[in-house]
């Protein structure tokens, strides 16, 4: 009977062996109280990890915009990228990056040309109007001037004629003199006139030619070249679909892509809102990527977002978190996939069991230790849990062994509790 039950824990062991469960933690132990597996109290670094994907881009970039003044040239509905070169494409300064749709732009040009036409028309038309009018009106005051001298003539010679003569006279060279005067006070008006109405429609003129140079400023910068050289990385619309062939550039957002500085890299994470309040600046990360998942960089938090944000397909609030790549690598490229592990908290030595291993009964926490050739409930003092381990602070000791799971019902237990905390 003893070589079956010995054959069994060797079978269960085994078994454990091939489901690749750590032997270190776990022995077998078969009895007629207590059945179950053990993990055995550890002592160690323990350290509390929060594990988020993320996605590698440079800190430091130049911008490759299209026409950054559409809004003057009256384009606000944005327009469509025609060609684009390949994502990743090493460009140097003045190359063809994209070309934009011209289709409207070439509207609003034809528009505007028709309007500067018109208006160079009614400049032209101002222009002669008050040249004749201001001709005419200067002959009309010679006139004057001459019929006021025959009436000076008149008067003279009317001396030696009756007192009626004489003050006909006075009175025709006093009305030509009134007219002479109101001449050219009419001339003087007449004149301010035309100087308003010249100003208007050459404003309206200059301001047609100004909206025309406009367009055509626009127009030409629809052919998009780069501004320095680099690697071209498209960018992300609002719904994170990069830009490309067919995409609208929005006047308010004419970026369409950039040229990032491959040496000063981060990444660029979303962390749920139940754990990060656990992330803060300055904490240590190890970065790998899926490119290559052996490798691992390292990292720092450097900003934790204090507003959380609906990402799409996400069910609930994420917290952007930025992570600075402390290490220069040429293989790094914007866009990477990367895990970032942030190592939120770090105990060089601590006791901990696997989190399997505590159970909680009326607020408090208690553990099955095994004690000589039984098994009793010892309580202990928690402190930072990780994803699988928890930290004892008090109640068990190195190499002690305690139950996976809580014992079968109706099993008895002595009942071991802490003795109370020492008051300073």
């Amino acid at each position: 009977m003893k070589r079956l039950l010995r054959n069994k824990a060797f079978a269960g062991i085994a078994i454990l062996v091939l489901l690749g469960i750590p032997s270190v933690w776990l022995v077998a132990r078969t009895g007629p109280a207590d059945e179950g597996l053990y993990a055995t109290v550890k002592r160690g670094e323990f350290k509390v990890l929060v594990t988020t994907a993320g996605e590698l881009r440079a800190k430091k970039f130049v911008s490759i915009t299209g026409p950054t003044n559409m809004q003057q040239a009256e384009v606000y509905n944005g327009v469509k990228i025609t060609t684009i070169v390949p994502e990743g494409t090493v460009v140097k300064e003045g190359d063809v990056v994209a070309d934009l749709d011209r289709s409207p732009v070439a509207a609003k040009m034809a528009d505007v040309t028709l309007a500067l036409t018109k208006a160079q028309a009614q400049y032209e038309q101002a222009m002669l109007d008050s040249t004749l009018n201001l001709s005419k009106a200067r002959e009309d005051i010679r006139t004057m001037e001459l019929t006021m001298e025959e009436k000076r003539i008149a008067r003279e010679q009317a001396q030696y004629e009756s007192p009626s003569v004489r003050r006909q006279a006075e009175i025709d060279l006093e009305k030509a003199t009134r007219a002479l005067a109101q001449g050219k006070l009419d001339y003087a008006t007449r004149t301010e006139q035309a100087k308003a109405k010249m100003r208007e429609v050459g404003a309206d003129f200059e301001r047609q030619k100004n909206k025309l140079k406009i367009v055509q400023d626009v127009m030409t910068n629809f052919t998009i070249k780069a501004p320095s050289d680099g690697m071209v990385i498209y960018v992300k619309e609002w719904n994170g679909k990069k830009k490309t062939t067919g995409s609208q550039v929005s006047p308010w957002d004419p970026v369409i892509a950039t040229l990032p500085d491959m040496t000063q890299m981060e990444s660029i994470t979303y962390v749920n809102e139940i754990d990060v309040r656990k992330v803060a600046k300055g904490q240590r990360v190890v970065i790998t990527l899926d490119a290559d998942p052996t490798k691992k960089l390292k990292g720092k938090v450097v900003a934790v977002a204090n507003v959380g944000e609906q990402r799409p397909n996400a069910d609930a609030k994420v917290f952007e978190v930025k992570v600075s790549v402390e290490q220069a690598d040429t293989t790094l490229r914007p866009g990477m996939t990367s895990g970032n592990s942030i190592e939120t908290f770090a105990q060089q030595t601590a006791l901990f069991v696997p989190l399997e291993a505590v159970v909680s009964d009326s607020g408090k926490s208690y553990v099955y230790k095994r004690s000589g050739s039984s098994t009793v409930k010892q309580q202990v003092q928690t402190g930072a849990i990780n994803d699988n381990e928890i930290v004892i602070l008090r109640g068990l000791a190195e190499r002690e062994q305690v139950l996976l799971s809580i014992p079968a019902a109706g099993s008895r237990h002595k009942v071991v509790n802490l003795p109370a905390a020492r008051k300073s």
